[in-house]
């Protein structure tokens, strides 16, 4: 038998012994229980299927083995992925199945048999995906086969669907069995829930929330776009699954939040000048900004909401202020600070100034060279003479001529032409 790859179904070489899809963590694993209720256990099969089983047999398990539990009809091969009081937590999130009103039983620890037969099925499955394409598009169906999931034993296959609207795939149903000669369910999904099946990367960079935590998917809605004040681009609104981001969701309640007391923003501001429309928000800033109509977004105005309130009230009254943003708002803003730089260490322009007085030193020694030699050494020329200060202030026009113990200049040399004649 080919090699099989397990790791979709949560067989991975790691310390916690699954690395499959919606992997939750155990923070209560060292905490005693309280009480001892009923031992149930949430057992992992393909992808994001998880069911919840009735440890029976009171067997020892433990996180990532291999048991074989109860189907419908047969047996299966699943995971243990979580185990203690945590389970009933997340029993309130999914969905339970139940035989006749009674948890399913955990038969046994899977056998070396029970593997092999086991990975024998896995490695059918995606062959059965490509020719039940080809048979829904020989019948004609409109729908979409997106993944196959066998049972353990080899004798029953989920088919997972994607279709608009309601399908009538009895005709299909036969041809799939008399073809593969198992058992045949068919479950539809919707896009959303085929993305965290398949799995990926959205463009946060990091794996979709549909295949890593997110158990529920909330409708999402444009609305959440309009309240965030982001671009309606459908491009960009999408993710992988062709819908709208679920992240979009996320951050849409502290935003309803903040913008409770602000004002409509499609009236537009009239001034005694001019008349200003509305272009944008800063939401948790409390700033609208405003341009002149008919002029383009080069000249935005800065409006804190409660000046907006007043021009808003003053126009309502007949009214019409001089200037759109008066000063007492413009020293609030100034004075606005959102960052304090305690240590001094977070500086940007650190390494700049330091660069500048570098660059300054070199400049300065090109210009002259002999200005950063130590003083104490002699110089190959000799110790030039100091020049003498001059006691006069000013500019230099008031300065005497240097004069001599013989008088001036003039005279002495004089008296040496005569001395020479003698």
């Amino acid at each position: 038998m080919k090699e099989v790859n397990t790791t979709d179904r949560g067989v991975c070489q790691t310390k916690v012994g699954n690395c499959g899809k919606l992997q939750v963590t155990d923070w209560l694993g060292d905490v005693q229980p309280a009480y001892k209720g009923e031992d149930i256990v949430e057992v992992r099969f393909k992808n994001t299927r998880k069911d919840y089983y009735k440890n029976v047999n009171n067997l020892k398990l433990k996180v990532g083995e291999l048991v074989a539990v109860e189907g419908n009809p047969g047996h299966d091969i699943g995971i243990i992925s979580l185990k203690g009081e945590l389970v009933f937590e997340q029993m309130k999130r999914h969905k339970v199945t139940l035989n006749n009103g009674e948890y399913r039983k955990i038969y046994r620890h899977a056998k070396p048999v029970d593997i092999d037969k086991w990975k024998e099925a896995i490695s059918l499955e995606h062959e059965t995906m490509i020719r039940s394409r080809q048979i829904v598009q020989d019948l004609r169906l409109d729908m979409k086969i997106g993944d196959v999931e066998y049972q353990g034993d080899k004798t029953k296959a989920i088919f997972y669907y994607i279709a608009d609207g309601r399908v009538d795939f009895r005709q299909l149903i036969k041809v799939l069995a008399e073809t593969f000669r198992i058992r045949i369910e068919m479950k539809q999904i919707g896009a959303r829930q085929e993305a965290g099946r398949i799995g990926g990367i959205g463009p946060c960079g990091r794996s979709l929330c549909c295949s890593t935590w997110m158990s529920n998917f909330v409708s999402v809605t444009t609305n959440a776009a309009r309240h965030q004040e982001i671009s309606l681009n459908p491009q960009k609104l999408a993710g992988q699954c062709g819908k709208l981001k679920c992240c979009l969701n996320f951050e849409v309640d502290a935003y309803i939040d903040a913008q409770k007391d602000f004002p409509p923003n499609h009236i537009p501001l009239e001034t005694e000048h001019m008349t200003y429309s509305f272009l944008k928000a800063d939401i948790f800033g409390g700033i609208y900004w405003y341009a002149p109509r008919g002029e383009g977004p080069g000249t935005l105005v800065a409006v804190p909401v409660k000046r907006v309130k007043e021009v808003l009230r003053l126009n309502r009254n007949g009214k019409k202020p001089e200037k759109l943003v008066i000063e007492k708002y413009d020293a609030g803003a100034e004075k606005l600070d959102t960052f304090h730089n305690v240590v001094g260490q977070e500086d940007l322009d650190r390494f700049d100034r330091a660069k500048k007085k570098s660059r300054s030193k070199k400049r300065s020694n090109r210009r002259n060279p002999n200005q950063g030699r130590n003083q104490n050494q002699p110089n190959a020329q000799g110790p030039k003479p100091e020049r003498r200060q001059d006691k006069t202030q000013g500019n230099g026009q008031g300065r005497k001529p240097k004069q001599t113990r013989g008088g001036s200049p003039n005279r002495r040399s004089n008296q040496n032409r005569n001395q020479n004649r003698s």
